[in-house]
């Protein structure tokens, strides 16, 4: 898993509270077993139209928001099924962060044990992230997981909270495996000292 410690990308604003997994990747994508070629069908049905073509009208496929790592989301983001494929899809697409208001849980934890940070910031300093985005060509926002803080260039700051084993995973780039892979000493010794019977 890619570390996370402090990154600076362009912004997109998505003004839409409980956006579900469903709608972050569609069912009929979900047949891949990779993590990856997920991104081109990020929020699928909302980004093309009935005959395939972009729709200009959503926020991901305005060219000024084109390359953006951080997504500044609704109430509730995640919503829905427990699918990994959801932070799969989004990390794909090059997202490092998304912030909002609120998480469904499960969401949230999938997409910290991928490498993906949810910021969890007041009513206030969200609407305040999406009216920036929305106004501002090339808004950036600074996350610091290191600090717990988000900002931009010009006044914004706000503080955010996360508990301290997510935290140290992201900073230090740990998965489940690799979390289990720091005691590779120990599993090989254990297995050394079994009775040949049970190896």
């Amino acid at each position: 898993m890619q570390p996370f410690r402090t990154h600076t990308g362009l912004a997109v604003p998505l003004d839409r509270p409980n956006v579900d997994t469903d709608q972050i990747i569609p069912k009929q994508f979900l047949k891949r077993v990779e993590r990856d070629g997920f991104g081109e069908f990020l929020f699928y049905d909302w980004r093309f139209r009935s005959a395939g073509e972009l729709d200009p009208s959503f926020p991901l496929n305005e060219p000024r928001y084109h390359g953006a790592s951080i997504l500044i989301a609704g109430k509730n983001f995640g919503c829905g099924s427990s699918r990994e494929h959801a932070p799969w899809a989004l990390a794909d697409y090059g997202f490092r962060a998304i912030v909002a208001t609120s998480f469904a849980d499960i969401f949230a934890n999938n997409c910290l044990k991928n490498g993906l940070l949810p910021v969890a910031l007041t009513d206030a300093a969200v609407e305040e992230l999406m009216r920036r985005a929305g106004q501002v060509n090339g808004y950036a926002l600074t996350v610091d997981l290191e600090q717990k803080k988000v900002s931009d260039a010009d006044d914004f700051s706000a503080s955010f909270e996360i508990e301290d084993f997510q935290r140290y995973c992201l900073l230090e780039g740990l998965d489940d495996i690799g979390l289990t892979l720091k005691h590779e000493a120990e599993i090989t010794a254990f297995e050394q000292r079994r009775p040949d019977w049970l190896r």
